[in-house]
C-alpha cells in the first residue's frame, strides 16, 4: 500500500493523440513511459530518411530510450541539458494513455522503496534479453523466420500494425513481406 502511494505521488497520466512523439531525436529523455492503452514505435531515421523501427510497445508494457535516459547523473537531474540526447522517436500509433515517472522521481522510488529498484532491473534485464535476441535473429534467420518470431513476439500486433512499419522492423521493404505472407499462407 505504501508503494502504491509512492508511485501515485511521484506518476502523471498522459493522453496521447495518433501520431503524437513522446520524444523527439535530440531531446533528452526524462521519462519512463508505461503504456496503458494504445500502441508505440520507437524508431531512429537514417540520412536517407528512411525509418528504422527498434520495438514496438503496447499495453502493460514500458518504452523509453534507455540511452538517453541513463545518461544523466543524478546530481544533474535539474539541468535540461544535462545526458545524451536521443538518437530515437517515440511516436504513438494509435490514441493511446500512458503512465510517465521522471527520472529524479524514479530515483526517489528507488531509495525509499527498494522493491522498485528490483522490478526496474528485471524490466531493464528483459529488455536487454529482448534485444540480444533480436539482434540474433537479424544475423542467423531469414527474413521469413524473423517474421514469424515477429508474430510470436507480438501476436496481438500484426493486425494492428501497417504493412510498412513491420517490414521496417524486420528490416526488409513491404513487398517483400508480403511475398513472405503469401508463401506462409500458402
Amino acid at each position: 500500500m505504501e508503494e502504491t502511494d509512492a508511485v501515485t505521488k511521484k506518476a502523471n497520466e498522459r493522453k496521447i493523440k495518433r501520431r503524437q512523439f513522446i520524444l523527439q531525436e535530440g531531446d533528452r529523455c526524462k521519462h519512463y513511459n508505461f503504456i496503458v492503452s494504445g500502441c508505440f514505435k520507437m524508431y531512429n531515421v537514417d540520412k536517407a530518411g528512411k525509418e528504422h523501427n527498434v520495438q514496438f510497445g503496447a499495453e502493460n508494457a514500458w518504452i523509453t530510450d534507455m540511452a538517453s535516459f541513463h545518461s544523466v547523473d543524478p546530481a544533474d537531474f535539474k539541468n535540461p541539458n544535462a545526458g545524451k540526447p536521443s538518437q530515437l522517436f517515440i511516436e504513438a500509433i494509435e490514441p493511446s494513455v500512458i503512465i510517465q515517472i521522471e527520472q529524479k522521481d524514479l530515483v526517489f522510488l528507488f531509495e525509499k522503496h527498494p522493491k522498485f529498484n528490483r522490478i526496474f532491473r528485471v524490466i531493464v534485464e528483459n529488455n536487454f534479453i529482448e534485444l540480444q535476441n533480436r539482434i540474433l535473429q537479424n544475423i542467423s534467420m531469414t527474413a521469413e523466420e524473423r517474421y514469424l518470431s515477429f508474430l510470436e513476439q507480438y501476436p496481438d500486433l500484426s493486425s494492428r500494425l501497417p504493412n510498412t512499419q513491420i517490414a521496417s522492423f524486420l528490416g526488409i521493404t513491404p513487398e517483400f513481406l508480403s511475398n513472405i505472407r503469401k508463401s506462409i499462407v500458402g
